[in-house]
Order: C-alpha cells, then sequence, then structure tokens
C-alpha cells in the first residue's frame, strides 16, 4: 500500500512540473517557428498529451484487457472537454476562433460521429480499426496541407480577445528562448509526463483492483481521469501563462488523436464485442459534450468558453460521474 501511496504522490508532483515545461517549450517553438499557438495544441501538444492513452490502450489490450482500452479512450474524451475545458474555464476565458468554428470543432464532430456508427454493432473489429487507422492518415494529410503555416499574429479572434491578449504581456516583450533550449524543455516535459501519468494510473489501479471494481469502471473513471491529467495539467499551464489556445487546441486534437490512434488499438490488437453501455451510455455523453463545446461557443457577445460554460460543463461530467456510480458501481458491489 505504501509503494501504490508514492506512485499516486510522486505521479501527481511530477505531473504538475512536467506540464509546465512542456508548455513553456511548446509556446516558445510556436513563436520562434512563426507558427500560431493553437496549431502547437493541435498537434505537438495534443499528441504529447495522448501518449498516455497511447501507452494504456497497447498495454491493456496486449494483457487481455481491451475494455480498459476501449474505456480509456471513450472516457478520456469525456474528462477532456468536461473536465479539462471546465476547469480552464475557470481560470481563463477560452477564445474560440473562427478557425475552430469554421474546421477543427466540425472535424472532431464527424469523427465522433463515425465512431459511433461503427460501433452501431456493438462489436470493435479489425475492419474498424483499419477504418479509423485511415481516417488518422487522412487528419495527418490536412494537418500538413492546411494548418502549418506560418501567421504573424492570429487574425481570426474577435475583437475583445485582440484587447485582451494585447494588454498581456506577449512573448515579444520576454527574452528569447533557443530552439535548442525549447525543444529540450519539450522534450523533457513529455518524457516526465509520461512517466508520471503512468505512475499515477498505475498506483490508482492497483487501489481500485484491490477494491474489487470491474475493469470497465476502472478504465472509465480511474484510468481515463489518469490519462487525461497531462491534458488538465497542460491546460491549467496554458491558462495561467495566457496560452488559452493552447488549451482549447490541445483538448480538441487530444479528443481526435484518441478515437483515430487510442480505439483502433484495441481493434487491431484485440477485436471483439462491447458492452452496450460502452455505446448506450459513455458513446452518447461523449457526443454530447463535443456538440455541447460548439453550442457554448455562440452564447454570448463572442465566441469564448466564460467561467459560467466552465460550470456548465463540469456539471455534465459530475452528472456523468453520477451516473456511473449508479450503472456500475452499485452493480460489482
Amino acid at each position: 500500500m505504501l509503494t501504490v501511496s508514492l506512485a499516486i504522490i510522486l505521479g501527481l508532483i511530477f505531473l504538475v512540473w512536467s506540464a509546465d515545461q512542456f508548455v513553456d517549450g511548446a509556446a516558445s517553438l510556436a513563436t520562434n517557428a512563426n507558427i500560431s499557438k493553437f496549431v502547437i495544441g493541435l498537434t505537438v501538444v495534443a499528441f504529447g498529451t495522448s501518449a498516455p492513452e497511447i501507452l494504456v490502450s497497447i498495454t491493456a489490450s496486449l494483457s487481455g484487457s481491451p475494455e480498459i482500452a476501449i474505456g480509456n479512450a471513450i472516457g478520456s474524451n469525456i474528462a477532456n472537454i468536461g473536465l479539462v475545458l471546465g476547469v480552464t474555464a475557470l481560470i481563463a476565458p477560452i477564445v474560440i476562433s473562427k478557425e475552430n468554428l469554421a474546421q477543427d470543432l466540425p472535424i472532431l464532430i464527424v469523427v465522433t460521429i463515425v465512431c459511433g456508427i461503427l460501433l452501431l454493432d456493438y462489436d470493435l473489429d479489425l475492419i474498424d480499426g483499419l477504418i479509423l487507422s485511415g481516417l488518422f492518415l487522412l487528419f495527418i494529410a490536412f494537418l500538413a496541407k492546411f494548418k502549418f503555416k506560418k501567421n504573424d499574429q492570429v487574425t481570426d479572434l474577435p475583437d475583445e480577445a485582440h484587447d485582451t491578449e494585447a494588454s498581456q504581456p506577449t512573448e515579444a516583450d520576454e527574452p528569447p528562448t533557443s530552439n535548442l533550449s525549447a525543444l529540450g524543455k519539450t522534450a523533457l516535459g513529455l518524457v516526465v509526463l509520461i512517466i508520471s501519468s503512468k505512475s499515477l494510473v498505475w498506483g490508482a489501479s492497483e487501489l481500485a483492483l484491490s477494491l474489487g471494481i470491474s475493469k470497465t469502471l476502472i478504465g472509465l473513471t480511474l484510468v481515463s481521469v489518469g490519462t487525461s491529467l497531462p491534458e488538465l495539467a497542460a491546460a491549467i499551464a496554458s491558462a495561467l501563462k495566457n496560452h488559452t489556445e493552447l488549451a482549447i487546441g490541445n483538448v480538441i486534437g487530444s479528443n481526435i488523436f484518441n478515437l483515430l490512434t487510442v480505439l483502433p488499438l484495441p481493434a487491431l490488437l484485440a477485436p471483439g464485442a462491447i458492452t452496450a453501455n460502452i455505446l448506450d451510455r459513455d458513446y452518447l455523453v461523449m457526443l454530447f459534450l463535443t456538440f455541447m463545446v460548439l453550442a457554448l461557443a455562440f452564447i454570448g457577445k463572442s465566441p469564448r468558453i466564460t467561467a459560467i460554460k466552465g460550470i456548465l460543463l463540469l456539471a455534465v461530467y459530475t452528472g456523468y460521474y453520477v451516473m456511473l456510480y449508479q450503472t456500475e458501481f452499485l452493480a460489482s458491489v
């Protein structure tokens, strides 16, 4: 029990530290390369913070526990929107650009709907895995063609956002960071992020198993939240540094990566039937939260997620856990 406790505590400590290093490095790379921070969030940060989900999914699938991998992918997406965006919005308003509304959120919605169609037969087989993997290659091609463009500044933010950013210190006011130093920070932060999140998930999973909780519930709760902690830590660090475009890009990109790289792994490595609740309950909550972000963007004077909207996201997330408690935990004890 002492080892498990240490794994949880040390995992949390190093998770927070590494997220700060990772965000600093990613923001510096964006500035040096003249690439918008949103694009860095959508790609480098999103893929980096999705690494724990990928590692857990591979391990779970190869060890004969694909339900943990599936629960991890869907549960992480629910946590990314309900928990990560909700908490981040309480710290600083998350500005949603025209590009987010026109391209990125629609892509996430389409990918989410396609996953639902593939799961309609309550089975995740090899064909499903190949389709999702093919969509991932198309997404990478889309990023290469349309996203990696040099921008002197973000030009599609609302006027209020420009006024807000103008009142805040910018990277131009800070001492420049060399590419080598920025890359070192990013790499070190990513490595420690992966190790610390793995330590935290292992400790939490061991604690849950000792209490006799089902693998499905572990995947949807402890593992999914644990592997979403890098996104949460990175988003909080981004918000504290006034880089909320990194936070929204991180969540959108991470959710796309989860559905197109994490979910296909159990389909490719351990195909088989899924439980009814995965589609009828968990997928529908994920779909609802995804559409909710789009709807919240149109409420108010400008497209942004404010503290009040963040509370709404957290309320839905909390309600989901109440539903899990009633349908999974009570049934397992």
